[in-house]
This record gives structure tokens, C-alpha cells and sequence, in this order.
């Protein structure tokens, strides 16, 4: 049985290992790029534009409200605007709309009496896509899905890991001691320089 054991730990951790080495190595390099957020400073860009919409689309005889659709599209055709709706607000004098995607910011505020509007997007750069991919912001359901995921298989392949020094005799005291001294540093390093 512990032979086994020590047999299915080695294939798994050898295996888990390769599959999550992308992921180690997106989730290593975005934690320096965001520690460090003033090295990409420059690289975010920011375009004003104007233009008007219809009256049909501000205030249609169907309905309530403003066509929520026809605006979204309206932008997306005309202004080239990306991302996801991700709010929609009407009120008697204004409709405000932001669309939001990795690395990117899109928010018009638009006049109902004239159609006039005014359209903000911001691009942040590569660097702050994937920064954003890594904190899962802007990135939908499905890439959330991804980072708990990634989570999982960092969580496997640490356990057949521990589980392996375990069948280590030659190594298990020391390769446990050290784990266990990188846990109480970590700890440290947080009750003594985190406020």
C-alpha cells in the first residue's frame, strides 16, 4: 500500500506539475507585475469621443425607459467600444453606460434631450490586461472558472508534493522542517510588516 501510495504521488506530482506550469508561470509573473504597477505607468491610453444618438433610441414609444440594446450597439458599431455592458443607468436628463473587459474602461454619459454624449475609454495596456486576468477582474464567469481551477491543481500538486518527501526517508525530516520553517517565515514576514 505505501509503495503505491509513494507511486501514484510521483506520477501525479510529476504530471500535475507540467499541466499547471503555465499557470505557475502567469501567476508568478503577474504577482511581480502587480507589485510593482509604476514599471507600466505610461503604457495606459485615453481617448475622448463625441458624437449624438437618435431620439428613437433615447426615448422610444415602446417602453419606459431608453432602448438599453440599440445604445450598447450603437456604441460597439460606431465608437468601436469592447468589453461588457456592465452598467446601464437611465434617469430623466442622463444615461450613463460603462463597459468593462481586462485592461480596458469604456463610459459614455449621454444627454437625453439633445443625444449628445460623451465617450471616455481607457486602455490600459498589456500589462494591465494580464494583471487583470490574474486578479479575474472584467473577465467574465468562465475565466473565473479558470482561476479556481488553477487553484485546485496548485492545491494537488502541493499535497503530492508533501506527500512524496513524505516516502523520502532520507529527506522527509528535513524537507518537512523546511516546509514547515517557509510557512512560520511567511507568517512572521506578515505579523511584522503587513499593518
Amino acid at each position: 500500500m505505501r509503495k503505491a501510495t509513494a507511486i501514484a504521488s510521483r506520477w501525479l506530482h510529476v504530471y500535475l506539475s507540467m499541466v499547471s506550469f503555465a499557470v505557475v508561470l502567469f501567476f508568478a509573473a503577474t504577482g511581480l507585475t502587480l507589485n510593482h504597477p509604476q514599471w507600466f505607468a505610461d503604457q495606459q491610453r485615453t481617448l475622448d469621443s463625441h458624437g449624438t444618438l437618435t431620439a428613437a433610441l433615447l426615448q422610444p414609444s415602446h417602453g419606459d425607459g431608453a432602448d438599453r440594446l440599440g445604445i450598447v450597439e450603437y456604441l460597439r458599431a460606431h465608437d468601436h467600444v469592447t468589453g461588457a455592458a456592465t452598467d446601464f443607468r437611465v434617469d430623466d436628463s442622463q444615461i450613463s453606460v460603462s463597459f468593462r473587459a481586462p485592461g480596458y474602461t469604456a463610459d459614455a454619459f449621454i444627454d437625453r434631450t439633445t443625444g449628445r454624449y460623451d465617450l471616455t475609454v481607457v486602455r490600459s495596456g498589456f500589462v494591465a490586461v494580464l494583471n487583470d486576468l490574474h486578479k479575474g477582474r472584467d473577465a467574465g464567469t468562465v475565466w473565473g472558472w479558470l482561476i479556481d481551477a488553477s487553484a485546485i491543481l496548485l492545491i494537488l500538486v502541493s499535497l503530492t508534493g508533501l506527500i512524496l518527501v513524505w516516502f523520502v526517508y532520507k529527506r522527509r525530516t528535513s524537507g518537512l522542517l523546511l516546509a514547515l520553517f517557509g510557512a512560520a517565515f511567511v507568517l512572521l514576514l506578515y505579523k511584522i510588516f503587513v499593518p
